[in-house]
């Protein structure tokens, strides 16, 4: 299983969000470079990184501390928040980033979602934030009127190969994630699923792993310790 720690930034600092909550936020550090080059030194290969500002009001407001993490090599890098054009997706595609995450968009422009997943293929994932079932949009301030993992169905079929399913209500809480969603997600056949949101113990990433699950995103355990980066990729880890 892969293993993406994650950088979630809002005016160029490290920060976590407790359940998707802009007015809870935690600053955990003020160089993401240097975050990085610690997730580098601890095994990492892969690294998700969130622009906040980026998804509440659409800007580039984090796009030179991207830039900057990217330049420095090292990990494959997947970049989700505020991108809602093709112009943003190439921006970001050509700092060598890896994969672009479509969120608010996927909802909205489905259409666009799907030429771009057909245009770019694995350059491209989408991003099911969820709340009491249903995906939200706009950095988790509404709800749109289709549950998640129907939503997620439909993304397979129109082409898209990657979701990254969130549940908002585990989602920097440290209270264990929602296996069984993850269960559910796993009858898609053929469609590689990341988990995010509340992972919290090297149990819940074995279960996930037995699932099938394809990859993993760890987040607030990070960095309040509660999960050891190095110790999780010896033990689930994948290259």
């Amino acid at each position: 299983m892969q293993i993406f720690p994650a950088i979630d930034l809002s005016g160029g600092q490290v920060v976590r969000l407790y359940q998707g909550d802009y007015d809870k936020m935690t600053v955990y550090g003020q160089d993401p470079c240097a975050v990085a080059r610690d997730f580098i030194a601890a095994g990492a290969k892969y690294l998700h990184v969130v622009d906040l500002d980026g998804a509440k009001d659409g800007t580039l407001a984090n796009f030179e501390s991207i830039a900057a993490i990217a330049k420095q090599g090292g990990l494959y890098i997947e970049v989700g928040g505020g991108i809602r054009t093709e112009e943003r997706i190439r921006q970001y595609l050509d700092l060598g980033v890896g994969r672009c995450i479509l969120g608010t968009i996927a909802v909205k422009d489905f259409d666009f979602t799907a030429r771009m997943a057909q245009t770019y293929g694995d350059q491209i994932a989408v991003g099911v934030d969820a709340r009491d079932g249903y995906a939200a949009i706009n950095g988790w301030k509404e709800l749109s009127q289709e549950r998640g993992v129907d939503f997620c169905r439909r993304l397979y079929a129109a082409g898209v190969g990657t979701v990254i399913y969130t549940d908002i209500s585990r989602d920097g809480a440290e209270k264990g994630t929602n296996l069984e969603l993850y269960r559910e997600l796993a009858k898609i056949d053929g469609l590689k699923v990341t988990a995010s949101g509340g992972v919290s113990s090297l149990e819940e990433l074995k279960e996930l792993q037995a699932i099938g699950t394809h990859a993993a995103i760890l987040g607030k355990a990070l960095y309040t310790g509660r999960l050891d980066l190095k110790t999780v990729i010896e033990e689930v880890g994948a290259c």
